[in-house]
């Protein structure tokens, strides 16, 4: 019977080291690990990209018996090589999945394992483009697994040797069995089991065939968060009488359906799909996770309601799928082609996708596979990408008959373009009222895609914008508080939580993530839309404007508690609750009751000296405490980290434009128009490297029309401190001189206050 033993004690690690026979001093480590976990999430994109070596020392005395030994690497990013006492046994691209490595020649009496893991761009290897870091490092468990000659296979895609395909036939199950076995001998039989939760024996079978078929009668559904039941199945090689090596899986009986009018059906009733992305890291740790980090996300996920995980952009730990199984989050899982089409990359999207499938086939939670991510915005028409995913989609397809394909595209990629049509099912990355446009464009947006293409199901598999702890009365796009985020959830949610058709929709993102390029909202080296930091100790207002929607734990939240100190007499106070109607009370003296169907309830509340703040619903409240003040707390206002000039830098007369005017507005009169001619030229030159007739790139990407109004929904000031990136800088003098020349210019009259 197989045995397996971690070791992820004791590793010593050798930063920077590409030759295991010349690897200098190192230092002793334990895995998880990653060595980007400070220098990738500090900004400055210039984390460390490259190659080091992990070195552990095993005795053979100290190995589980068995007759052929691997080991079983769950997660190194990207590339790695692996060597046993100095021979190379194997070269693994893709950072993000599990895979093995037969060594059994090579053990001796004493034995060195040596693993090199390199996070070096590449042009062959995804994800190189990508608004997250990639972070190097062993950063899953590595195992060593020893079994007898004739065992379940370990060698194809990182499987685990089991297949469970079960079929719902009305009130029953039609599960299969398939099994793959590696030196199967005549004579040799496999038992099959089906137990249910509580381990009790639904059927049995013992075959010589590799694969077995039962009816599970009345079988209890898999039936998301109401019921997440799961069944194991369980096969074992018999020789003689004996187990010589044993498999499970657990699988959940359900059906699905994606349907365009209704959105997500489960086991023949509409099911709301309404949830959250999230990328696997941590503040400090990088992507390097313990069991207790994964179990504390999924519980934040289930306490804002969600019913459904984006896992992005890549494959995640496989105890994180176990634990959607468990909770009955319905899962779209897909593999890290994002960004930039790769011409030199198709063969590692293969691999990786199958590595997804082949390891993941068994969970029930999943139920799209993810093709690509904003893949096309350097272009939806090139005919090399287009192939790539006709072969992923078709390969998907031939793989996994029960689940369907999902592409998330770029909010520029016209809803006409060929790839969009590819996969079963689409959606799209929309941030209108934050890069560019206004909330209330996102709801139109998609009924006009769903009135185009009515037998296309659409969804919405990205968008949020980014709060930090800024905080202000008057929110207005881009400007990184907590309560412009708040509003713009509160618009998004109303949008699109009424439009069944969606067939999902996720908030991008759960939780705060490393981005160690980004140098935004005044704290470098994140992305900030998360409803919860990046340490997971705080839970922004808008956490709980979706739980006020998506969840039946009653409860009531004020927002605005870390915004006490504040100007003006009279101050709003918003208050979410999944309850019918709430009271308010300043220093015990009642404000009234009121009610809301969309869960959002606003009060105006005098702002004189200090006061405590209760909102009741119910059985429940919550409290904070307001104080009035006569100047804004600098504490609570923006400053952009390393920024040449900040907003409140900036003179902004009545009635005339400045630099923390949208592009778009300034150019929808003709003097402003002459006035961006004027600095655009700096830029235009800046962006082709000037080159002339040089298109203008930025990140590696040709401006195209759709990043032009993109551009157009930030401020000159926002988009000046952004392409800081690009290597585009303006003195503090140009910017005080632009802002000068904007002065000059008179708003529209619609555009006046």
């Amino acid at each position: 019977m197989r045995k397996i033993l971690n070791i992820n004690e004791k590793w010593d690690f050798y930063k920077g080291a590409s030759d295991i026979a010349a690897l200098g001093e190192g230092e002793c480590v334990n895995l998880p690990h990653s060595w980007n976990a400070v220098d990738g999430q500090d900004g400055g994109n210039d984390y460390f990209r490259g190659s080091c070596v992990y070195v552990k020392k095993l005795a053979k005395a100290d190995l589980p018996q068995g007759e052929k030994y691997y080991l079983e690497i769950r997660g190194a990013n990207s590339s790695a090589d692996a060597f046993v006492n100095g021979k190379k046994l194997a070269h693994h691209d893709g950072g993000y999945s599990t895979w093995r490595v037969d060594f059994t020649d090579e053990v001796q009496e004493e034995n060195e394992i040596a693993i090199l893991v390199d996070n070096a761009p590449s042009e062959s290897v995804y994800p190189q483009t990508a608004d997250f870091t990639f972070y190097g490092g062993l950063y899953r468990d590595v195992n060593l697994i020893a079994v007898p000659k004739t065992h379940f296979d370990l060698d194809y895609f990182g499987g685990t040797g089991i297949k469970v395909t079960p079929v719902m036939d009305g009130k029953n199950a039609n599960v299969e069995v398939e099994v793959y076995v590696t030196d199967m001998q005549e004579g040799d039989r496999v038992a099959y089991e089906l137990k249910d939760a509580s381990g009790k024996t639904v059927a049995k079978a013992e075959s010589a065939d590799k694969a077995c078929s039962f009816v599970v009668e009345d079988a209890r559904l898999w039936n998301g968060r109401k019921d997440p039941y799961l069944y194991t199945a369980t096969a074992a090689i018999v020789r003689g009488g004996e187990a010589i090596d044993e498999v499970s899986a657990r699988f959940g009986c359900r059906s699905f359906a994606i349907d365009p009018e209704k959105g997500f059906i489960l086991n023949g009733e509409e099911y709301p799909l309404r949830g959250v992305s999230r990328h696997q890291d941590r503040w400090g740790i990088g992507n390097a996770l313990l069991p207790e980090h994964h179990r504390e996300d999924i519980e934040l996920i289930c306490e804002v309601g969600a019913t459904t995980i984006r896992l992005a952009h890549y494959q995640h730990d496989q105890y994180f799928y176990d634990l959607c199984d468990e909770k009955g989050l319905v899962i779209w899982a897909e593999i890290p082609y994002i960004s930039k089409h790769m011409p030199d990359g198709r063969a590692n999207t293969i691999s990786q996708m199958k590595e997804l499938v082949v390891q993941n086939y068994n969970h029930p939670s999943i139920v799209v596979w993810g093709l690509s991510n904003e893949i096309t915005i350097g272009g939806a028409n090139d005919p090399d990408l287009l192939s790539n995913h006709y072969e992923l989609n078709d390969l998907v397809h031939s793989m996994d008959k029960t689940r369907l394909t999902t592409v998330a595209c770029v909010s520029m990629c016209g809803m006409d373009e060929e790839y969009v049509h590819i996969s079963d099912v689409v959606s799209y990355n929309h941030y209108f009222g934050w890069y560019g446009g206004d909330t209330s464009m996102n709801g139109p947006w998609f009924d006009k895609f769903h009135a185009k293409y009515p037998s296309k199901p659409i969804g919405v598999s990205e968008y949020g914008c980014e709060a930090l702890n800024w905080h202000t009365s008057n929110p207005v796009q881009g400007d990184y508080t907590e309560e412009y985020q708040a509003y713009y959830h509160e618009e998004l949610i109303k949008q699109l939580f009424t439009r069944k058709y969606l067939w999902a929709t996720h908030v991008w993102n759960m939780f705060d993530f490393g981005a160690d390029a980004r140098a935004e909202g005044g704290e470098n080296g994140q992305n900030h839309k998360g409803l919860i930091t990046f340490d997971r100790k705080y839970k922004k207002d808008a956490f709980y404007a979706y739980k006020a929607w998506l969840s039946d734990e009653p409860f009531v939240h004020l927002c605005g508690k870390r915004y006490i100190d504040r100007v003006e007499d009279v101050t709003k106070v918003t208050v979410y609750s999944n309850q019918p109607e709430v009271e308010l009370f300043v220093n015990g003296e009642s404000l009234g009751k009121k009610s809301s169907a969309e869960h959002f309830f606003y009060f105006e509340v005098p702002n004189v000296g200090e006061s405590t703040i209760v909102a009741v619903a119910g059985d429940w409240k919550d409290e904070g405490k307001l104080r009035k003040v006569d100047k804004m707390n600098d504490e609570y206002i923006l400053k952009e980290k390393g920024a040449i000039l900040n907003w409140f830098d900036v003179e902004a007369p009545e009635g005339r434009f400045s630099l923390n005017d949208k592009l778009a507005d300034i150019m929808s009169c003709w003097r402003g128009k002459l006035w961006f001619a004027k600095i655009g030229l700096k830029i235009k030159k800046a962006l082709t490297g000037g080159k002339k007739g040089g298109k203008p790139k930025a990140a590696g990407f040709e401006i195209n029309e759709g990043m032009m109004q993109m551009m157009g929904g930030f401020t000159v000031l926002r988009m000046t401190n952004l392409m800081g990136n690009m290597n585009i800088s303006f003195t503090k003098e140009e910017l005080l001189k632009f802002n000068k020349q904007l002065n000059k210019i008179r708003k529209p009259k619609h555009l006046r206050k």
